[in-house]
């Protein structure tokens, strides 16, 4: 029996997302057993600053590519969101799963109907600010950090009048009914790779017992998307985002979303091509979307 050895985050969340991948080999691949080896990374350590003020990349991976690379573990499963662009040529994504709702949720105190603007809304990310100030002018928006039930904690303890939280947390963690409002990927951009696990492992090993885990058109979507946050050189804190749909056999759509620093205005646009090449499509909408500058608004 050979044994499959799992790095993932601590979590609750993290620890679900891995049986996610734990519970297909055990079903699906004979002479296999799992085990979770959870590690702490530095993303869930600090937790008073919001992720751009830490100034570090791959906050929620590094100890665990550590162990990866080390022989701790056999393989990692990340929130593709997570995962930094540039991933090292030893420790490759080697499959990414299924996707889950890739939309931005909108989750209440418990027990409320409607959002209290007399509280701020909790979000953890510049995109998610630069969108919910369109969506929510008059409303105070506040950093808030944690893994997802210490968020909510937070929430319906008063400290927030409404969190934004990636809806596929919440599925996946079985609090559908804490979802008050789903935000459309029209009115808030996803974040490249939401909703879509990576799988990590080592170069030159074997790993053929995922290939039925393996989703394709997940895999199409997230390259376009990661293609395109790399062209903007974006790790996980900068304003953009950018949500890639499959279409038919031949043709994908793709829209993003791109804050420009200098002028302090952001920028929308959606473009259709060849699914065949979507790390191209989603390059090329990076490029259309920065060479706009003069006409950001």
């Amino acid at each position: 029996m050979r044994k499959i050895r799992i790095g993932t985050r601590e979590s609750r969340l993290a620890c679900i997302q891995a049986q996610i991948v734990a519970g297909y080999i055990r079903r699906n691949c004979e002479g296999y057993e799992t085990e979770l080896v959870k590690i702490v990374t530095a993303g869930d350590k600090i937790l008073s600053k919001k992720l751009d003020e830490i100034g570090q990349k791959g906050l929620f991976v590094k100890e665990l590519d550590l162990a990866l690379k080390e022989g701790a573990t056999d393989l990692s499963v990340h929130s593709l969101k997570d995962m930094p662009m540039e991933v090292p040529g030893e420790l490759p994504i080697i499959g990414f799963s299924r996707r889950e709702d890739a939309r931005d949720v909108l989750v209440l105190p418990r027990g409320s109907t409607e959002y209290d603007y007399r509280r701020p809304i909790g979000c953890s990310s510049n995109r998610r600010i630069l969108q919910l100030k369109e969506l929510y002018p008059d409303a105070e928006i506040r950093t808030v950090r944690g893994n997802v039930l210490t968020r909510l904690q937070k929430l319906d303890d008063g400290e927030y009048g409404a969190l934004v939280l990636a809806a596929a947390g919440l599925l996946r963690l079985g609090l559908s009914e804490r979802i008050s409002r789903y935000f459309s990927a029209e009115e808030m951009i996803p974040a490249a790779g939401q909703g879509i696990l990576g799988i990590q492992g080592r170069a030159g090993e074997d790993y053929s017992y995922l290939n039925g885990f393996f989703d394709r058109e997940a895999e199409i979507c997230a390259r376009c998307e990661r293609a395109f946050m790399e062209y903007l050189s974006g790790g996980c804190s900068i304003p953009a985002g950018v949500y890639a749909r499959i279409l038919d056999k031949e043709r994908m759509k793709v829209q993003g979303l791109y804050y420009n620093e200098a002028s302090k205005r952001s920028r929308r646009m959606c473009i259709t091509g060849d699914r065949r090449r979507p790390e191209a499509l989603g390059r090329e909408l990076a490029r259309q979307l920065k060479e706009g500058r003069e006409s950001l608004g």
